[in-house]
């Protein structure tokens, strides 16, 4: 036996073995307080289809899966380095090409037109509503976020506050709380769109100020507060949020210029074309920060603040700077959502929230706009489907397991993300060029 486990190969086959034996405790039915062992017993015991072939028990089927990862597994470090070099070949020339302009425009362009007829081509009621509610929400979440964490290297726990706040400033503006609404009289919510940007932005710099000379953990536990805090506001101040039961209701947006009249309604499709829009606004503002003056000090600061403060970055300012403009796109993530659902309440405002958007950021690519993009958009699309067509096995409850699991495995594999900034490659390459050649030193006793 001891021989056996000594071989590599088999090795990994017990481990693989352990993880889907895992991955198969968790999917299996959940346990009751009168029979204790009833979930653990009927995870792999309970009757189950092998890929619709068959009836069989569930642990053959996971079994099975466990090989065929086994396998791929093996080939993997078998042969991994000749698929990798294969693949690095093959895109050679597609990388080549969208390092020219014209090529990037032409490709962004197509994913735009294509963006504004989706509403048209999938036009079920449940996935229309999913575009606005939680992915064009989410991808304006992220992308503010990730002005915050991927360009100055700041970890926010609290950013759900910003999105809270711009929800309930529409809310105000538009007379629905129990506080006299602004100037005393009910506006229209498109008038809240620059009063929320304008209050998140404040609140932003009136976070940041005291706060962001703190580093690391300290300071995300001061955001994490931050959030904390506006939610209880929200849910215990009832003559001035509504409390717990949430505000009353808020009107549509609407539009009235001549002979223009047009009012947002309960159909999602219009809120998407206005999320589209300032989507679009976003990128192309934060696009341009990122390569301006005030996007290198950022980068500056999150690849070494004491450097860049000796060569005379203020990081205090530039931190406040992201904080706040980080906190814009999520002033009007707010205004959307109470526009669109009418009534808002402070359960939606939780640190799950936070944490989330962070997830989405980090899967996507921190620093790369392009990489929060997508990855706002792929995990929220594959969560509504996990809702809206649950496969066999899967619990809701279970989900941000497999988003932790994921999580942790990007950063083991990929820590850059799914689409990595060139910035953030650099650095990370750099940083395990450091790693190893410090390691060499330790190795061969070279002290010089």
């Amino acid at each position: 036996m001891r021989v056996w486990l000594t071989k590599a190969i088999v090795r990994r086959l017990l481990i693989t073995q352990s993880i889907v034996a895992v991955i198969e405790l968790m999917t299996g039915p959940a346990g009751s307080n009168s029979q204790p062992v009833y979930g653990f017993s009927h995870s792999f015991g309970e009757s189950s289809s092998f890929f619709g072939l068959f009836r069989t028990q569930r642990w053959v089927t996971f079994f099975f899966v466990g090989l065929i990862c086994w396998g791929v597994a093996s080939f993997w470090i078998s042969q991994g380095s000749r698929v990798r070099k294969s693949v690095h070949d093959a895109l050679a020339f597609p990388r080549a090409a969208t390092q020219k302009r014209p090529v990037r425009w032409g490709a962004m362009a197509v994913l735009l037109g294509f963006a504004i007829i989706l509403p048209h081509v999938e036009t079920a009621p449940f996935w229309q509503a999913a575009m606005v509610e939680q992915i064009a929400v989410y991808v304006l979440l992220a992308i503010g976020l990730n002005v915050v964490v991927g360009f100055a290297g700041l970890l926010d726990l609290g950013y759900v506050a910003f999105y809270a706040i711009g929800a309930y400033t529409t809310a105000w503006v538009t007379g629905a709380l129990p506080t006299p609404a602004l100037f005393h009289h009910a506006l229209n919510p498109f008038f809240a769109i620059p009063v929320a940007i304008a209050i998140v932005m404040i609140a932003g710099i009136i976070l940041g100020a005291p706060t962001l000379r703190l580093r690391g953990d300290y300071l995300a536990i001061v955001t994490l507060g931050f959030g904390e805090i506006i939610t209880i506001f929200a849910n215990n101040l009832y003559g001035i949020t509504g409390g717990s039961l949430g505000s009353n209701q808020i009107p549509h947006p609407s539009i009235h210029l001549g002979p223009i009249k047009y009012i947002w309604g309960l159909a999602p499709v219009p809120y998407y074309y206005l999320a589209l829009g300032f989507v679009v606004l976003f990128i192309i503002i934060f696009s341009l920060l990122e390569r301006s003056r005030v996007g290198r000090a950022w980068t500056a600061i999150r690849e070494d603040e004491v450097a860049a403060e000796s060569v005379g970055i203020n990081p205090l300012k530039y931190k406040v700077m992201a904080f706040a403009i980080g906190a814009a796109s999520a002033g009007f993530a707010g205004v959307l959502t109470a526009s669109q659902l009418i009534f808002i309440f402070p359960a939606s405002f939780t640190l799950q929230f936070s944490i989330n958007i962070l997830v989405l950021v980090i899967l996507g690519g921190m620093g790369s706009i392009a990489g929060v993009v997508f990855g706002a958009i792929l995990i929220q699309t594959v969560t509504e489907f996990l809702f809206h067509s649950p496969p066999s096995g899967y619990q809701p409850q279970d989900l941000y397991i497999y988003l932790g699991a994921l999580l942790v495995a990007m950063m083991i594999f990929r820590p850059s993300g799914l689409i990595p900034s060139k910035r953030r490659q650099r650095e990370i390459r750099l940083s395990e060029a450091e790693h190893e050649g410090h390691l060499d030193e330790v190795l061969t006793g070279d002290d010089t």
